[in-house]
């Protein structure tokens, strides 16, 4: 199945940046540990993107000044294929990870694929520092790093100029009352399915059921993403939050389509910690 994204111009997928959007993410000042500084110090000029108006140098020398550097993509950004170009010195695929965290899934990535470009958006310091600390040890060339509000930087994607976007366990914003706070959006959602080339996949996984549940909802009924999925599992069809989330079980429950856990995913600490916790993966594809 293919739909046609209802967009006609590039410019009608910026409109994210003229509206006022919910935020998903906290932006917190962490400790960073000497190990990092250093890490930062030695290869933020090798990794991390500038996002200032036209992409002149590395602007953010020290980890202070990336905890308060703007989240904001410049109005005039646009990911093409020249941006890919004139970043990584060639035409190979892009494949961007939303919310990297300490960099696992891409780093891993980005080493097994040496003829893939791969783009880290991740907000917290303390998790970019790591990324670098990762790809400067694998010696990398094809894996880039932006600090950036990511629903804006797919928001200025090219048509079809993106192979894959992964979002691996993203904030579940437990409390019913944030819910609207998710990443996963129609906004969100169109962006990335403008930005895919022809059948391009957006990978998503989650350990949270009522975040299955919200998937569900946003993605399967959207036209223009595919759920490309071939597990069929059972979930509560009202949702929980903080509090209630015991409640689950005693709720109707539907079946829903899902996907078998992508090969290209590696079992992190984080999802570890959440098996053991006894909560289900859910792996989800959809393509363009």
């Amino acid at each position: 199945m293919s739909a046609e994204v209802p967009m006609d111009t590039h410019n009608d997928s910026l409109e994210y940046k003229g509206r006022r959007s919910i935020v998903s993410y906290v932006r917190r000042s962490g400790h960073i540990d000497p190990r990092l500084m250093r890490a930062w110090d030695a290869y933020h000029d090798q990794f991390l993107i500038d996002m200032a108006p036209g992409f002149e140098g590395h602007s953010l020398e020290s980890v202070e000044e990336a905890e308060h550097a703007s989240l904001e993509v410049p109005q005039s950004f646009i990911l093409n294929r020249a941006f890919i170009h004139t970043i990584w010195g060639n035409s190979h695929p892009l494949i961007i990870e939303v919310g990297t965290g300490q960099g696992e899934n891409i780093v891993s990535a980005a080493t097994k694929h040496p003829d893939m470009n791969f783009l880290a958006l991740e907000v917290y310091t303390a998790g970019l520092a790591h990324t670098m600390l990762m790809a400067g040890k694998q010696g990398l060339t094809n894996l880039r790093i932006a600090q950036v509000n990511a629903p804006e930087l797919l928001a200025s994607c090219e048509r079809g100029s993106v192979a894959e976007v992964w979002t691996f366990f993203p904030d579940p914003w437990p409390k019913m009352k944030h819910h609207k706070r998710r990443i996963i959006q129609v906004d969100f959602a169109r962006s990335i399915a403008f930005a895919l080339e022809p059948h391009g996949a957006w990978r998503i996984a989650t350990d949270i059921d009522d975040y299955a549940l919200h998937i569900h909802e946003v993605l399967d009924s959207c036209g223009f993403l595919h759920n490309d999925g071939n597990l069929a599992v059972q979930l509560p069809i009202e949702h929980v939050g903080k509090g209630t989330a015991t409640d689950a079980d005693k709720l109707p429950h539907g079946e829903f389509i899902e996907s078998s856990r992508f090969a290209g995913r590696v079992l992190t600490n984080f999802e570890q910690k959440g098996i053991k916790a006894g909560r289900i993966i859910h792996d989800f594809t959809y393509r363009a």
